[in-house]
């Protein structure tokens, strides 16, 4: 498991409001990078990582999509309709630039927690 995953597995709970936002943002980014998704199904890929309400995740599908970071289709499915939502390239940069951000993240976190590994 890497350091990210260790830490997005942790309740998220006691994060800072914004910073939570950020995570979770990139997060669902992530999970239909690979391929369009529904609803249902990025809560199931998210899971081993992070637990996402259907509330939380569709408040964040919607800021996504008016921030241009994804675009949803709807297929119909068993008589009824299902959005998928499909990154895009403006979604794809926001995950490089978390990328490029993550090394200063965890410089921080290493100041942060330094007394508790006994480095000063």
């Amino acid at each position: 498991m890497t350091r990210w995953e260790a830490i997005l597995k942790k309740e998220v709970s006691g994060l800072d409001i914004q910073l939570k936002r950020g995570l979770l943002d990139v997060c669902v980014l992530a999970a239909i990078k690979e391929e369009d998704s529904y609803g249902y199904q990025i809560i199931k890929d998210m899971k081993p990582y992070v637990e996402l309400s259907e509330s939380t995740l569709y408040t964040i599908l919607k800021r996504l999509e008016t921030a241009d970071m994804l675009t949803v289709r709807s297929v119909e499915h068993d008589g009824r309709l299902r959005k998928y939502y499909h990154i895009n390239e403006q979604g794809l940069k926001r995950i490089d630039e978390f990328r490029k951000d993550w090394d200063e993240i965890l410089s921080i976190h290493n100041y942060i927690t330094r007394e508790d590994t006994g480095h000063e």
